[in-house]
């Protein structure tokens, strides 16, 4: 028998097979590394050793503010060797990181107005608020969202997340303005929530500068406290604090009676 007949009477020679498997894409299969160094990089990567990760380096942070005591700049003031301009940028700096590790922002924010007076400190403690809650909120989101995510079963917990998530910089404008949210968990609130870093940071920067403002001020005047400037900002810090108050206790009931 002919291997192949052309209608036009020649004839065509068929592909050797040797030369078929030769021309054929070659099919290269990886197979997963494995051992204990495999194992041991799983495991460090695994979403509850980064949490683990974060919960360390956050008791890290707050040991150190509880034996560096930033509340001595009250009473002691900025340390003479740093002055002017770099004063502020270190000040700014040492405010995001105390804001990371648990330290109340109207602390820093006295000492930002006592330290530097009103319009400087504000500056400074405005730019060391966004830098601490962008430090915050990248942390949470990198080393802590994979893992709690999964344990957001409780109902006000899925409430919160889906606010967080569907209505981000409206949300995070109203925790930033209302009194009774703390700053940290504010922000590993968000961290833990599908919002995005332009709606958190831009909502934190705008819904800050009332209460900031305030503080600052008064931390300013402090020095004459029956000027009108720091009647207005205690005014200010007092108002909101009551209207928070009233609130929380107004949803407390309607909860409790659902």
């Amino acid at each position: 028998m002919l291997d192949a007949t052309t209608r036009s009477g020649g004839t065509a020679t068929a592909t050797p097979p040797a030369i078929a498997t030769e021309l054929s894409p070659a099919v290269i299969i990886v197979t997963p590394p494995s051992g204990l160094a495999a194992r041991c990089t799983r495991a460090l990567l695994s979403p509850w050793s980064r949490l683990s990760l974060l919960v360390a380096l956050l008791g890290a942070a707050a040991s150190c503010v509880l034996l560096f005591e930033p509340q001595r700049l009250l009473a002691d003031g900025w340390p003479p060797q740093v002055g002017g301009a770099a004063a502020a940028v270190v000040f700014g700096a040492a405010y995001g990181l105390c804001t990371v590790a648990f330290v109340p922002r109207p602390l820093l924010n006295l000492a930002a107005g006592a330290l530097f007076g009103s319009q400087v400190g504000l500056a400074t403690a405005l730019a060391g608020t966004v830098l601490g809650a962008g430090a915050a909120f990248g942390l949470g989101r990198v080393l802590g969202q994979e893992a709690l995510r999964p344990l957001l079963r409780a109902r006000w917990l899925q409430a919160a997340d889906g606010q967080l998530s569907r209505h981000g910089f409206r949300s995070m404008m109203a925790a930033r303005l209302f009194p009774g949210v703390p700053f940290w968990a504010a922000n590993y609130c968000a961290a833990v929530s599908r919002m995005g870093w332009l709606p958190f940071l831009l909502a934190t920067a705008l819904g800050s500068i009332p209460n900031t403002a305030a503080y600052v001020v008064a931390g300013a005047r402090a020095s004459s406290p029956t000027s009108p400037a720091f009647l207005i900002a205690m005014a200010f810090i007092a108002v909101p604090a009551v209207l928070g108050t009233v609130v929380a206790w107004r949803k407390r009931h309607h909860l409790r009676g659902h």
